[in-house]
């Protein structure tokens, strides 16, 4: 796993961690968004993430599955998983709203987070593409990167405020083959 020169912190593993209780969304789900500004990334920035990722870290496996750009909107799902027990999952969705595209997470049994996507950064040495969406009134998650890189590879950047100590968590995986699990370069 070709991970050396991407430095990252797992905190999901520390048992001292103490996750913020997230904010409760304010804006409506499917507003139709104005055109975007000149410059400022949307939706359809972000179809190449249709499919299927997974990754693992401490024992944990963790996937999410993205249906294709459809009614303006993607749909994706998350689970962690430690052996045969599932850990955590979530309900995603890239939808626009009126001030722009959200990453909008749904948690089970407690209030759904809207992200706004603020910048698209391009790294044009390595090709690699980072999405960043930002809730500034949370504390943890503040910011959700999605970074595209080559050979298949994303990671998935979380980052905020945990006890007022800085904290980030990359979820680094692969494309696999959603019916097979076997990794897909592409």
């Amino acid at each position: 796993m070709p991970l050396a020169r991407f430095a990252f912190v797992l905190l999901f593993a520390a048992a001292d961690v103490a996750i913020a209780q997230p904010a409760p969304a304010t804006e409506s789900p499917a507003t139709p968004a104005a055109p975007a500004a000149p410059g400022v990334p949307d939706i359809q920035s972000m179809k190449w993430l249709e499919g299927c990722w997974q990754g693992s870290v401490n024992n944990r496996t963790f996937r999410e599955v993205w249906l294709p750009l459809r009614g303006a909107m993607m749909v994706g799902v998350s689970q962690t998983v430690m052996g045969d027990k599932t850990l955590d999952y979530e309900y995603l969705r890239i939808e626009p709203r009126g001030e722009g595209t959200f990453y909008v997470v749904s948690p089970p049994g407690k209030p759904e987070r809207a992200f706004k996507l603020t910048d698209e950064l391009v790294d044009k040495e390595d090709d690699a593409h980072t999405f960043v969406f930002v809730d500034p009134a949370g504390e943890f998650p503040r910011r959700i990167g999605y970074r595209r890189a080559t050979q298949g590879w994303l990671y998935t950047e979380v980052e905020g405020k945990v006890g007022g100590a800085d904290r980030k968590v990359i979820y680094p995986m692969r494309r696999i083959d959603c019916e097979t699990g076997e990794i897909v370069a592409k």
